[in-house]
């Protein structure tokens, strides 16, 4: 029997899975207005010139993944500097000298990543997308590169940022511990490797997982998404919600007056400033992320 729009769930009916990728689970606990701009607000939001930065991990991880789509004899340096030139984004530079300066730097960071493999070892995947699923979230993402060492799958993740990287990096990252268990499931193949592999340095910084320590990295993507599941529930809510009236004299027709709603919805994804405000895609429209961290040019994530 079809339910009545609108009708609340019955007692004891499971919750629908709240479907996610770990970019929105830490969307929601970096930023709670960052998420509503992101994955609620529709139209959505206007945002910021596009970050040179950004232009060059895109152009690189886009070469690298097309590298490894190359017949076997292709796979050399010389295609991977290729394929960086012909796919290179141009975004957020200063200008067109900033660009080119930028683009042999990347060519030198891709050419110089793939003179480390070996190109007959093909990877599992490349830009893989895995999934899975629990009693409360679908969770699905994407890997730069799934790799098999023996009988145990390892996930690579590209890093192309100026700072460098710690084992921390790699134990703590939610996402890289989910994409190990996406991949285990997918695959039948155990998988508690993951490699950050930093190519302005060429360090790959790994962490190995144990079955609990991913156990509790699952257990923390439930809890964030049951905090924003029940968010963006009372968000619909909120947008749904006809406008109050304001009252009037007796006998005269009421007009819709000013709405409560923002008001709650602002507090209830209420921002996180600090010094990352200056990098929010979204800065135009947060007063208090403006106020928190100066402005920043595109192209000021550049290492210069």
């Amino acid at each position: 029997m079809n339910t009545v729009q609108g009708q609340l769930p019955l007692e004891g009916m499971p919750r629908r899975l709240y479907s996610c990728t770990p970019s929105r689970l830490n969307a929601w606990l970096d930023c709670r207005r960052r998420y509503r701009f992101t994955y609620l607000d529709r139209p959505q939001p206007s945002k910021g010139p596009a970050w040179a930065h950004n232009s060059v991990g895109a152009s690189v991880h886009n070469a690298l993944a097309a590298w490894w789509r190359e017949p076997y004899e292709r796979r050399t340096p010389l295609t991977a500097s290729i394929l960086l030139t012909n796919g290179w984004i141009t975004e957020g530079f200063k200008d067109a000298e900033q660009s080119g300066r930028w683009l042999e730097r990347a060519r030198d960071l891709a050419s110089g990543y793939v003179a480390t493999l070996d190109p007959s070892d093909d990877p599992v995947g490349v830009e893989r997308t895995v999934a899975t699923r629990t009693k409360v979230i679908a969770v699905s993402g994407r890997i730069d590169r799934l790799d098999r060492r023996g009988d145990e799958l390892v996930v690579v993740d590209y890093k192309t940022g100026r700072r460098p990287l710690t084992q921390d990096d790699a134990r703590s990252s939610l996402a890289l511990a989910v994409y190990a268990v996406a991949a285990s499931t997918m695959m039948r193949t155990p998988c508690r490797a993951v490699e950050l592999h930093h190519l302005p340095t060429g360090e790959i910084v790994e962490w190995r997982h144990t079955d609990e320590s991913l156990a509790r990295h699952l257990g923390r993507a439930e809890e964030l998404a049951t905090e924003a599941a029940a968010a963006d529930e009372r968000y619909r809510e909120l947008v749904a919600a006809p406008a109050r009236k304001t009252p009037g004299p007796p006998g005269e027709r009421q007009s819709a007056g000013p709405a409560e709603v923002p008001a709650e919805i602002d507090k209830l994804f209420a921002p996180s400033t600090g010094p990352i405000c200056s990098w929010c895609d979204f800065r135009r429209h947060c007063p208090e992320g403006q106020a928190a961290a100066p402005d920043r040019r595109p192209w000021d994530g550049l290492a210069e």
